[in-house]
């Protein structure tokens, strides 16, 4: 299948643009003009270095303001053509695209627009080129693609083609079906563009807002389906207008944008029989069962220090890796890893991030087949050296550096406990703090990498993602959106920070790559938990007394409830659904800290709405230490 991104949806230089979507893994690219003019190389030397990178141009984009001019401004637009014309012969690209008109001056009339385009087509003929004629979502005339197919319709010239672009025709609420009744061969080209759905101004809506498919509320499969549906074998390209991709990494927003196709069009070949989509077979978005293990790297003292907050938290000692520095600790089904290894990964990620999470064990039905999709969708795999009595467990690398390890029950690997581990003489009796295991996990990053950690884990795991939500903290604004997988086997709440005053940014701006900043543990009844975890030393977070005072005033609760709560350090949140009860443990050394939760009903929330008391509370404590 060959793919593109234009050069306007990443950030840098064109020579940067070109080599960031080579390593991406895309076949090809589109030429935006303003990146071409900017670059002092001649048209050739670009066409070279283009493909030099192992890339075609696919396209070279926009020609503005051509249809429906008036003389001698119809004159003009043809000169304008012939002279990109000459710079798309010396590029070695053989496709335009050329937008429908905003210009004030120009007149509408199919008929006048498709006898344009019929000119247009004979002199691109000459040339070898195809024209393709694109209807923007404000165009002054045209703004449908419904029109402008019916102008490449009477144009009638095998060398004018419809460009189809999925914001233009899903912004506007056109519905993608449609576009099924035009024949495949007669569309030249077709762009791609999510966005999430925000009411306002469509040029600027595009302009800014734009991101990859799966990243927004747009309904781009439909789409997609629909042009397949038509017999379309062309290429598939993204044109991505968005601020924070223009500012953030050339190679990160490309490796995103490859992901994105990658995903769409398995998505497409599953929901539409019989189209033909040229894609390497690959497995189906992975099922999760639940959190296999989390694993800490740490030592010294600080290791110390997180063992003992873990016996405190409902944790006992339940093995000793055969041949690593590992302890194994285990509260139920849950279990926790502490490595203290110096070499190998866990070593390095100690080094740059102290204390911190550096791998997750992720239980599927298949760890083969999740790695393989992974793969097949950019992710780097991950594997260290199998000493003697190990299993090679299939994992992959994370957006921040950090590890996935997949386990799967068929094949062997859940016995990994059994087989690596020696367990303590005497076992110590089965903790009775009434943990039923992870509830979620929390990851941080900046606040323009969010839709980077969203696409990853959607595009690999059948997981559903909630409207973004913003958390207050005392010092600044933190964008938070949690993504589950059914039943809540895995929950993931990925915060993003926008200053280094937050809780959040300052737990970013410290680490190397550190993602995971709390990991919330699940109790089927909060207040017996923490009295066995009382009788174990555990010290909690001290929550102001303001805030028990004025939740008394929000909520009515049962005599005696408030009390219990305010004395144990427990939060409380309530909807029309259910009820939620947390309490949050000290950071430990490198920031990371632990929450245990009970949720009643069917409450889905993670207590948002008492995030800024806790965050205050997490500061004051800071502040003293």
């Amino acid at each position: 299948m060959r793919t593109g991104i234009a050069t306007v949806s990443i950030s840098g230089n064109l020579s940067e643009k070109i080599a960031a979507i080579a390593a991406a893994g895309f076949t090809g690219i589109e030429i935006f003009e303003q990146d071409f003019i900017a670059d002092p190389s001649p048209p050739r030397e670009v066409g070279a270095r283009v493909r030099d990178a192992g890339l075609e141009i696919l396209l070279f984009q926009p020609f503005r303001d051509f249809e429906g001019l008036p003389e001698p401004l119809r004159a003009k637009a043809f000169d304008r053509a012939e002279r990109k014309f000459d710079v798309m012969g010396e590029l070695g690209c053989d496709t335009v695209l050329v937008c429908s008109s905003t210009h004030p001056a120009a007149l509408g009339g199919i008929d006048r627009a498709a006898a344009d385009f019929a000119e247009l087509g004979e002199r691109a003929a000459a040339r070898g080129i195809i024209v393709g004629f694109e209807a923007l979502a404000w165009g002054r005339h045209v703004n449908d693609h419904r029109d402008a197919w019916e102008v490449v319709r009477r144009a009638d010239h095998p060398n004018i083609g419809l460009i189809l672009d999925s914001f233009h025709t899903l912004s506007r609420g056109i519905a993608p079906d449609t576009i099924r009744r035009i024949p495949g061969d007669k569309i030249a080209f077709v762009q791609l563009a999510d966005a999430p759905a925000i009411d306002m101004d469509l040029l600027y809506w595009s302009r800014h807002f734009r991101n990859m498919p799966g990243e927004g509320d747009l309904d781009v499969t439909a789409f997609m389906r629909a042009v397949m549906a038509t017999g379309y074998n062309g290429p598939v390209s993204l044109e991505i207008f968005n601020d924070l991709f223009r500012g953030g990494s050339p190679l990160t927003v490309a490796k995103d944008g490859y992901r994105s196709i990658m995903a769409l069009m398995d998505d497409v070949r599953r929901a539409e029989p019989g189209v033909s989509v040229d894609l390497a077979p690959m497995p189906p978005r992975v099922a999760v069962a639940g959190t296999a293990f989390i694993e800490f790297a740490s030592r010294g003292e600080e290791a110390a220090a997180l063992e003992t907050l873990l016996g405190t938290l409902g944790f006992d000692p339940a093995g000793r890796h055969v041949a690593k520095d590992l302890a194994l600790w285990q509260s139920g089904p849950t279990r926790i890893v502490v490595n203290r290894e110096q070499a190998g990964y866990a070593g390095a990620a100690y080094r740059a991030n102290g204390t911190t999470v550096c791998d997750l064990g992720i239980a599927v039905g298949d760890a083969a087949a999740t790695v393989v999709r992974a793969q097949q969708l950019g992710a780097e795999p991950f594997a260290q050296k199998v000493g003697p009595g190990e299993l090679d467990i299939p994992a992959i690398r994370g957006l921040s550096g950090g590890v996935l390890h997949f386990i799967d029950a068929t094949s062997g690997l859940g016995a990994v406990w059994d087989v690596e581990f020696r367990p303590p003489a005497p076992l110590p009796e089965p903790s009775a703090a009434g943990l039923t295991g992870v509830d979620h996990i929390a990851q941080t990053m900046s606040y323009d990498e969010m839709l980077s950690w969203s696409l990853f884990y959607t595009s690999l795991f059948q997981m559903t993602k909630a409207p973004m939500v913003d958390v207050i903290d005392p010092d600044g604004l933190v964008r938070s959106q949690a993504l589950e997988a059914e039943g809540g086997a895995l929950r993931i709440t990925l915060n993003g920070a926008q200053t280094s005053r937050t809780l959040a940014g300052g737990f970013v701006a410290t680490g190397s790559g550190a993602s995971v900043q709390h990991v919330a543990l699940a109790s089927a009844d909060i207040f017996a938990t923490v009295d066995a975890l009382f009788a174990r030393g555990f010290e909690p977070l001290p929550i102001s007394p303001n805030y028990y005072a004025d939740l008394v005033a929000r909520f009515d609760l049962p005599d005696g409830l408030l009390e219990r709560m305010q004395a144990a350090n427990i939060l409380y949140d309530r909807d029309g659904d259910g009820e939620f009860f947390q309490i949050y443990s000290r950071a430990v050394a490198g920031g990371v800290f632990f929450e245990i939760v009970e949720r009643r009903g069917a409450y889905a929330g993670y207590g948002a709405p008492n995030a800024p008391f806790r965050i205050a509370a997490q500061k004051r404590l800071a502040r003293a230490r």
